[in-house]
């Protein structure tokens, strides 16, 4: 059974927590994942009162570089199959021969 986040040492939960609130960032013409804007971590950090501010950094960058990884592959993997699609749909046009 994977982990949850209850699982994880106090300081991982607010890692998590804390990369949850954090808005996402895609790029415009691709639509690829560029991960998670990190311009307003700062007050994050502050309002939430994380007293180990460079270990919650150090997790939150982890888990974002798997996350991001996660999500690029599954919207790699998406593309792949709707090409497949066009390209099975395409070819399979039912076009009948004239007799001459």
């Amino acid at each position: 059974m994977p982990p949850t986040t209850s699982d994880f040492p106090y300081e991982v939960q607010v890692a998590f927590f804390i990369h949850d609130l954090l808005s996402d960032r895609w790029e415009g013409m691709s639509g690829y994942y560029m991960g998670k804007d990190f311009s307003n971590l700062e007050t994050l950090l502050r309002i939430w009162e994380v007293e180990d501010k460079k270990t919650c950094i150090y997790f939150i960058k982890h888990i974002e570089h798997r996350n991001a990884q996660k999500v690029n592959k599954e919207m790699e993997r998406k593309r792949k199959a709707a090409e497949n699609k066009a390209k099975n749909s395409s070819s399979g046009t039912n076009i009948r021969k004239v007799k001459g």
